[in-house]
């Protein structure tokens, strides 16, 4: 997934913070990067079987959070 896609799915969030999270997603072996070389630069991200492997457990984290959102 390109970067720009990335951040347009995740509004809100800064090139910046983007930018932060994905190198330690990619630190922690969770994600790989691919750059193409070329001009302009074209990255993409896309999960190692470390990342996949994690998936079910932020599902169901995702799925805890929902259920149990506070009402104030």
């Amino acid at each position: 997934m390109r970067t720009s896609r990335l951040k347009r799915d995740m509004p809100g969030i800064s090139q910046k913070m983007l930018t932060q999270h994905l190198r330690e997603l990619e630190s922690d072996g969770l994600v790989e990067r691919r750059d193409f070389g070329e001009q302009p630069p074209r990255v993409e991200y896309q999960l190692t079987d470390a990342g996949r492997g994690l998936m079910p457990v932020l599902m169901a984290a995702r799925e805890f959070s929902i259920s149990h959102v506070s009402e104030k």
